[in-house]
């Protein structure tokens, strides 16, 4: 039994699909049973996350019994804040239940997790000194910034020392996490990217992702995104009516009116937040899928499963999706003329398409990322203190 540990958002969005995903593997391809003890931030109110994030979690107790009651041989945590904190890690080790910590973002150094404040990039936050974080309000509000700068100050290493793997889902994650100097200790960090169930062969599993047409052609850009400053949509607004191709943004968030009004004039959808069958028929009909972020992207899912289901991509040089897009399909980020020149070359292109298929299934095909996991999680056994293995 693999016990799965999450606070969830107050905005949902690629990390809970990436846990969800997991579960389904680990069920699916490790053959073991899965719980998840989840919290959710939204019914928090927030003075409770405050004293959980300054105290290093609530109840911890309540994890350790989960761990008893589940029988876990193993924690697989994710988003920790504001609930669980590294007294929930502890919790479990003392319920006798090695721990993987799975670091999606930048969260232990980085109080808004991207790296991505006043516009631009940034990497002034280190180690435990988060006052930049504070000074700058990255968290929107002076207070809530006051209280992660703390937090992270107090807690990031506690909650490295009671996990015995971390798992960063890029090797740019990893090093940004060095660079930011982040207290990880290099030989229990794995990289593991995401699985994609769309990557399942015909007939398994009820998916069949991959199969069809490759580039096929089709008629417009795509952009799936949150909709915030950092992941560029109006970028990609401009880069569409310079390309004189349509627009659909499948997403929403802050900048959603803005964007509107940014859009006027040109052929430009906002179809809001979509399920996963409406994803897919986008993709089908898309012509190019685009990811024009400014911050630094520790994965890149939006192109990992626009890659999945046979779109080309064209995306920002940022972060880790050079991992995933083709060199010359990489732009300078905010620079829309760039990205509508590159949007002429892409669109359509089947060999485009192709290469990125094939680079994707090389890294999140279930099966790969299943091997990966599975050392992952024994890795973490090996790795436990005496007292952890013992009930």
């Amino acid at each position: 039994m693999v016990l799965f540990l999450h606070n969830r958002y107050r905005t949902t969005g690629g990390e809970e699909r990436v846990l969800e995903d997991l579960m389904w593997l680990v069920r699916d391809r490790l053959g073991e049973p899965v719980e998840l003890f989840s919290r959710s931030s939204s019914s928090v109110a927030r003075a409770t996350a405050a004293a959980g994030l300054l105290r290093g979690g609530l109840d911890p107790d309540d994890v350790a019994k989960a761990v008893r009651l589940s029988g876990a041989r193993l924690v697989h945590a994710h988003n920790l804040h504001p609930t669980l904190g590294w007294r929930g890690l502890a919790a479990a080790r003392a319920a006798g239940a090695p721990v993987v910590l799975h670091l999606h973002q930048y969260r232990l150094v980085c109080a808004n997790g991207v790296c991505f404040t006043k516009g631009d990039d940034c990497t002034r936050c280190h180690g435990r000194n988060t006052l930049p974080g504070v000074l700058h309000n990255c968290r929107g509000s002076r207070a809530e910034s006051l209280v992660y700068g703390l937090a992270l100050a107090l807690w990031q290493r506690r909650i490295v020392e009671h996990a015995d793997v971390v798992i960063v889902p890029s090797a740019f994650a990893r090093e940004r996490l060095r660079a930011l100097g982040a207290p990880l200790v290099d030989e229990r960090v794995r990289v593991l990217a995401p699985p994609l169930r769309a990557l399942e062969p015909a007939g398994e599993a009820g998916q069949g992702g991959g199969t069809r047409a490759v580039g096929a052609a089709r008629g417009y850009a795509l952009v799936v995104s949150r909709l915030s400053h950092e992941k560029g949509v109006d970028v990609a607004i401009d880069a569409c009516r310079l390309a004189g191709i349509d627009l659909v943004v499948a997403g929403d968030g802050p900048e959603l009116e803005a964007l509107r009004a940014r859009a006027g004039g040109a052929n430009v959808e906002f179809v809001g937040r979509v399920d996963d069958d409406a994803l897919a028929r986008l993709r089908e009909r898309a012509a190019v899928a685009l990811v024009p972020s400014r911050s630094a992207e520790t994965f890149g899912l939006a192109a990992a499963e626009a890659l999945a289901a046979g779109v080309p991509v064209v995306a920002s040089s940022v972060g880790a999706l050079a991992d995933l897009v083709d060199e010359s399909a990489l732009v300078r980020p905010g620079d829309a003329r760039a990205l509508a020149s590159a949007i002429g070359r892409v669109a359509g292109d089947r060999a485009s398409a192709r290469s990125g298929l094939e680079r994707v299934r090389a890294l999140c095909a279930p099966d790969v990322v299943a091997r990966g996991l599975a050392d992952a999680y024994e890795r973490a056994a090996a790795l436990a203190p005496a007292h952890t293995l013992t009930r």
